[in-house]
């Protein structure tokens, strides 16, 4: 094999590596840059190329640290070093970094090869498993969330007591524990009580825990779920279905931060956050008088409102991609998203379960997916039927004409599963470049937000 064929040889070897492989010379800057490397960075190779590697990567090692910078020094590898790098949309990478001295034939030093694999989904199950929700993975482009997001961090630093409103499905306890991750309790216990299905005879016992001999059955003391919180968080979810009798006991517990376990003779402290949510106004339950005033105003203190997924249809988009990546890790697939046919019927539809509904949608779409996109006949049969009967001309909204928004998003999702490059793109979507490259700009859609440089039109 001559030079010049052994060359590309390894070339296409190098390209179809799935982790990230780059060169550096003496002086950092990067010779060599892999698409895999592309892909985790959105940074295409020619951008790369000349310039020195902390310029492209932006981690968190790059100053103290550099896997590289050790390897020149010392002659010795490195091996899955933990970093983070920011990608090219600004997004925290979680990564495993490798090194080593690159030397020519005659043994003088060349450089440096680094390799580096993405850690986002074995970070993403790791913290599904945990239970540990951040607040990025609170998905939401809309206003109303962006306002949530705004005032996030000074909420959870607060001591503050939290009412969540929202409906069924929207997303309430992952905001909760968004609240609990990001506040100085943290480390210490989250403590969720379903208000919903925690009978009234049992709810002082199971909140406040009990002593031994209080009732027939009470053979031990038992700590309740205040006790099992303490130092960090407790979450009352669905508080609106808390009847007259159980509300009184709560109140005490927020006003005064005592409580005395059932059959006990002594007053405890409670160092604990509370925080609510409820599908239900209960300022129009306060107004019915089926819910304590005193108590609503102690809740209420910081309110937070979830609006449904009907009113937010702009989240869809990002909700569906949260899902599939979340879906892709779990099962092991690789299912890249959805049709623009399949998002045009998701943006129609209202969502009466909300988030939930779409998680679901998408989780029923990738038993039947096998292919790389979700299309309309993976989707459940009622969502099915829609479509058809808008095809077949219904009256009423699903007549409506296509959604400009399904249009720019159908758009923004095929840009990204091919690195933006345009002409894959138009030809994904069934339409021209030129046709694309004039949506994109009705939209305001850069490429360059896709990993791709700019490309000049002539029309």
């Amino acid at each position: 094999m001559e030079r010049g064929d052994e060359a590309r040889f390894f070339e296409a070897i190098l390209h179809c590596v799935a982790d990230g492989v780059f060169t550096v010379d003496q002086q950092f800057r990067i010779t060599s840059f892999n698409r895999a490397a592309e892909r985790i960075t959105g940074v295409r190779a020619e951008r790369a190329i000349g310039k020195r590697c902390s310029e492209v990567f932006h981690a968190d090692i790059c100053q103290e640290g550099c896997a590289i910078r050790r390897t020149l020094q010392t002659g010795r590898e490195v091996i899955d070093q933990p970093a983070r790098i920011l990608n090219q949309r600004g997004q925290s990478i979680p990564i495993s970094i490798s090194s080593a001295v690159l030397r020519d034939e005659g043994g003088r030093l060349l450089g440096a090869v680094e390799t580096f694999r993405d850690l986002s989904t074995i970070e993403r199950l790791r913290r599904e498993i945990q239970g540990q929700y951040t607040f990025e993975d609170i998905i939401g482009r809309s206003e109303p969330f962006q306002k949530i997001f705004a005032i996030l961090p000074d909420v959870a630093a607060s001591e503050s007591t939290v009412l969540i409103e929202g409906p069924s499905g929207s997303g309430k306890e992952l905001l909760a524990r968004a609240i609990h991750n990001l506040s100085p309790r943290r480390k210490r216990p989250y403590v969720v009580v379903n208000c919903g299905t925690l009978p009234t005879t049992l709810f002082e016992s199971e909140l406040f825990g009990y002593k031994r001999g209080a009732f027939t059955d009470a053979k031990k003391d038992k700590p309740g779920r205040v006790a099992l919180a303490e130092g960090g968080t407790i979450f009352f979810d669905e508080i609106g279905d808390l009847r007259p009798e159980t509300q009184v006991k709560l109140l005490r517990l927020l006003q005064e931060r005592e409580y005395e376990p059932l059959g006990g003779v002594q007053t405890c402290q409670a160092n604990v956050r509370v925080v609510a949510a409820t599908n239900r106004k209960l300022a129009d339950l306060v107004s019915r008088g089926s819910f304590r005033d005193d108590l609503y105003f102690r809740l209420a203190v910081v309110r937070l409102t979830i609006p449904p997924l009907a009113e937010r249809r702009e989240d869809i988009p990002y909700l569906v991609e949260h899902f599939i990546e979340r879906f892709n890790a779990k099962q092991g697939k690789r299912i890249q998203g959805v049709s623009p046919a399949v998002m045009e019927v998701l943006m129609r539809h209202d969502f009466p379960g909300n988030a939930r509904e779409l998680e679901n949608v998408i989780e029923y779409s990738f038993v039947l997916c096998h292919n790389g996109l979700i299309g309309m006949e993976h989707l459940p049969e009622y969502l099915q039927a829609k479509a058809t009967r808008r095809d077949e001309g219904v009256s009423g909204p699903l007549a409506m004409p296509p959604l400009k928004q399904s249009e720019a998003n159908a758009i923004r999702m095929a840009l990204k599963r091919h690195g933006g490059h345009q002409g894959r793109t138009a030809r994904e979507l069934g339409i021209s470049r030129t046709t694309l490259w004039r949506k994109m700009n009705k939209y305001g859609i850069r490429a360059s937000d896709f990993g791709a440089g700019p490309t000049k039109f002539h029309i």
